[in-house]
């Protein structure tokens, strides 16, 4: 397999173009077409609330992940409950298939909380700001996975794996070389899930790397697949195929999408510094949403849909919109509190200077 040529299930057009390298039955009860359909549009729909928002003055900033629907809710409906995942700061379509509330997501953005909703909850770790940190976290996971037998054993419901997801930026970081040779030396239960949407933050991918980034895992021992991270279905079964191989006891895997970033960075980027309106353009009649409502158009199966996830949208982005306006401000004791598991007396030192400080200005007086 030429591994510069992406894998696709859905060309363009939406036509449906069958692949034995990734094995998926449309007529499946495992293949939910029109929840796929729904998935998409809802997390756009969240993606957009949240820009709007921001925009509005109620977030601080945002990160779209707006053209990257396709790449996230295909991975994220290819787990299992049991399996965690290790996001970034832009998997809000992952989190919406793992149940996290939309409002939850946005008090980090917001700056009323550190995440806003319980890891353990949906075993959907909190977003990771810092680039690369989330797949040493992933990999840590992973060897605890393998300490408690969950692996291989053929049980459905106990063989677990973790999801991690980066983008292209962190191939440059350490950090990710450190997860990919724990990963690879240790057959670790553990699939990085790479959305390469062409640009970290200004810096194109060909100034990063000289190969593809699913070139990269050659180099630490373990397998690659690249799929059309516009292809919903392709991501979802390449992504089903890896995390069933890790389960199984077969290591890692890395899985490039190839997908493009239609907003900003975030909303203090301004991207026509660095990239052309034409770019944008190319890449706009690739729409993942689209794609896959040709898809459902020429299958018959379409019909209604958009007239109703146009009214749930509406319902989505209201309960946002409100949710946000009451996410409560933080208690000043609690950057203190929250940041060791026991905290220390240097901590404690701090958290009473500042609690004075805070009540300085309560009393009326001049700090």
């Amino acid at each position: 397999m030429p591994v510069d040529e992406p894998l696709q299930l859905v060309a363009a057009d939406g036509s449906y173009c069958p692949d034995d390298r990734l094995p998926l039955d449309l007529d499946s009860t495992d293949v939910d077409l029109l929840g796929l359909y729904r998935d998409m549009t809802l997390a756009r729909r969240v993606d957009t609330e949240g820009h709007n928002l921001q925009r509005q003055g109620e977030l601080g900033v945002w990160t779209s992940a707006r053209g990257q629907e396709g790449a996230q809710i295909g991975a994220g409906r290819a787990l299992r409950h049991q399996d965690m995942v290790f996001p970034t700061y832009r998997e809000h379509g992952v989190a919406w298939c793992r149940g996290v509330d939309p409002v939850a997501l946005l008090g980090i953005f917001r700056g009323t909380t550190f995440a806003g909703w319980d890891p353990t909850a949906n075993n959907f770790n909190n977003y990771t700001l810092v680039i690369g940190a989330q797949l040493l976290h992933a990999v840590g996971y992973a060897m605890g996975i393998i300490r408690d037998g969950d692996v291989g054993t053929g049980d459905h419901e106990r063989d677990r794996a973790v999801l991690a997801f980066l983008g292209d930026g962190a191939l440059s970081e350490g950090e990710t070389s450190e997860a990919f040779i724990w990963a690879a030396t240790q057959d670790l239960p553990v699939v990085f899930f790479c959305q390469n949407n062409q640009w970290a933050i200004s810096v194109p991918y060909s100034v990063q790397s000289r190969v593809p980034v699913a070139q990269r895992a050659s180099g630490f021992g373990f397998p690659s697949v690249r799929v059309d991270g516009n292809d919903v279905l392709a991501c979802l079964a390449a992504t089903r195929a890896a995390l069933d191989r890790a389960r199984s006891g077969g290591g890692p895997t890395l899985i490039e999408a190839f997908t493009y970033r239609m907003n900003p960075h975030t909303t203090s980027d301004d991207d026509g510094r660095y990239r052309s309106a034409a770019e944008n353009d190319a890449w706009a009649v690739l729409d993942p949403i689209s794609r896959l409502g040709d898809l459902l158009a020429a299958r018959g199966i379409k019909g209604s849909i958009d007239e109703t996830l146009k009214v749930d949208g509406d319902r989505l982005a209201d309960r946002m919109r409100t949710g946000c306006r009451a996410l409560p401000n933080p208690p000043a004791n609690q950057p203190f509190d929250n940041t060791f598991v026991e905290i220390t007396p240097e901590l404690i030192r701090q958290r009473d200077e500042h609690l004075a400080f805070v009540a300085s200005f309560e009393d009326g007086a001049t700090p």
